[in-house]
């Protein structure tokens, strides 16, 4: 199912499958699905399961199965776990060196220095730049960022956010000590690898971006279009939340609610005026209305 729009578009979906869908998750998933096919572009379902320790192995056929029961299909499914000689080839090509400082010692190190920023999250302070604190210890691999102020920009609400990356952020870390690729690094390079050309997901990680930005620049990478679409926080009065919030799309499906309801429910929680049931069909013009909003275009009548 695809609408009219520009040719050329892939966007995605990217579930970790550490558990069941919340009704936060089925609406990015909605909004990544409508934005996909609205623009007659092609759409990739992506598990991101390289953190193996926290995967559930029947959460991924329990993600498809609530997908489809929301009405959404895609056109190709990636498997992250499958892909580490991407993401070893890359960090490759980029300047590392090994660091085996634990958090603790990088939060004591931050309090010890003067100079220290407070920011959202903790600096890393450069501990092992020179050489590894401790080199009888597994060490993670950080990346040397280059100092440079990075910025992004977000397209659904005309933001640019710039950050100066070694102030803010500090060398990144692109594998951990255990072996597990990081998540930065692992998006950047499966969104460039798959021809991936508009990321549309949470609010949450928008602050985010400009590293990646900064990733796909060292790399050579091309950078998507970025929309960042806020979380849901309520449904029907109930928090979201996995202790005592809603309850997951699983238990709604399995409980024989109409996925049609629950399609509408989404929608209104975007202001969208739908009646009770609706289909994805019928959403699709509602996209299509809202993306000619942000680009400033009258939608065709």
């Amino acid at each position: 199912m695809t609408g009219s729009g520009e040719t050329g578009v892939v966007g995605r979906f990217a579930p970790s499958p550490t558990g069941a869908m919340h009704l936060g998750n089925a609406r990015t998933a909605l909004l990544a699905w409508l934005h996909s096919r609205a623009r007659g572009g092609r759409h990739l379902l992506r598990f991101e399961d390289l953190d193996t320790g926290r995967v559930r192995p029947w959460a991924y056929d329990l993600t498809r199965r609530d997908l489809e029961w929301l009405g959404l299909d895609w056109d190709e499914e990636i498997t992250q776990s499958r892909r580490l000689e991407l993401y070893r080839d890359a960090a490759a090509r980029l300047e590392t060196y090994p660091c085996t400082c634990t958090r603790r010692e990088i939060r004591d190190a931050i309090h010890a220095s003067a100079g220290a920023p407070h920011g959202e999250e903790p600096v890393y302070p450069g501990t092992c730049r020179e050489a590894p604190r401790n080199p009888d210890r597994p060490a993670a691999l950080r990346w040397r960022i280059p100092a440079a102020q990075v910025c992004a920009h977000d397209a659904l609400s005309g933001r640019t956010l710039c950050q100066d990356l070694c102030a803010e952020v500090g060398d990144l870390v692109l594998r951990r000590n255990d072996g597990v690729y990081a998540y930065h690094l692992a998006v950047v390079v499966d969104d460039a690898a798959s021809g991936v050309t508009d990321v549309l997901r949470g609010e949450d990680l928008w602050t985010a971006t400009p590293r990646q930005v900064a990733l796909q620049g060292a790399l050579g990478l091309p950078t998507p279009r970025y929309l960042h679409v806020p979380l849901m926080t309520g449904y029907r009065g109930e928090r979201l939340a996995k202790r005592g919030g809603a309850p997951p799309l699983s238990a709604l499906r399995e409980a024989g609610e109409s996925a049609a309801r629950i399609r509408a429910e989404l929608a209104r929680s975007l202001g969208w005026p739908v009646p009770d049931e609706v289909s994805v069909s019928e959403l699709l013009p509602l996209w299509v209305a809202e993306w000619a909003r942000v680009e400033g275009v009258r939608p065709c009548r």
